[in-house]
């Protein structure tokens, strides 16, 4: 009886339990890349000019692998900032393509130096490429991780890696303080800073 009626229904075209709840499916959407002409039209040459109004501090980030046959790292810095009091934590930002990071990776460790109103040269000859870089400049073995830590700087920050995380064509840096230190009295000096692609010097 019960074949007879789903025969029936069929030959009059009305659905069945096993077809009564069936959907099709609805075709599947083409998928393609974002096209150049629909990304935000952002030029970089101007992204950097607007940027270059936030006046920042200048660092040379150092490390030391003595595994490393080229001997101590270093490089410029003014992406640098203060992260964390609980645990103490600092962060740097450096570009993908740097050939001095993969060596500071490997360390493991590194030191910010905090460069002077004075320093300008020693930021600059820290900021070219394929240079000796620690040429004619004195150092000490910073107190935890022995990075390079620079003479006369008024601020050093010693430092393990805590995390490595991506943000576009740079990295974003972590590192847990182990120790730190400035200098007191006569022979603290005001910062150098960066503004607008050029040096200068704070004024209160």
């Amino acid at each position: 009886m019960a074949a007879t009626a789903v025969r029936y229904l069929r030959s009059v075209g009305a659905p069945t339990a096993a077809g009564a709840g069936r959907v099709d499916a609805m075709p599947r959407p083409s998928l393609r890349a974002v096209g150049e002409d629909e990304r935000l039209p952002l030029d970089p040459a101007e992204f950097r000019r607007v940027l270059g109004h936030f006046a920042s501090g200048v660092t040379v980030v150092t490390a030391y692998d003595p595994a490393d046959p080229e001997g101590p790292a270093g490089f410029a810095c003014q992406s640098f900032a203060s992260l964390s009091l609980d645990p103490p934590l600092v962060a740097f930002m450096v570009a993908r393509t740097s050939t001095t990071w993969p060596r500071i990776a490997r360390a493991g460790v590194f030191c910010v130096n905090i460069l002077g109103e004075d320093q300008g040269a020693l930021c600059r000859g820290f900021a070219v490429s394929g240079a000796d870089k620690f040429a004619g400049v004195a150092h000490s073995p910073a107190p935890v991780t022995g990075s390079p830590r620079l003479d006369s700087v008024p601020a050093w920050i010693d430092c393990r890696v805590q995390a490595v995380h991506t943000g576009g064509d740079h990295l974003i840096v972590v590192g847990r303080v182990e120790a730190l230190g400035s200098a007191d009295g006569a022979d603290a000096t005001g910062p150098l800073l960066f503004h607008r692609g050029a040096f200068g010097r704070f004024s209160a």
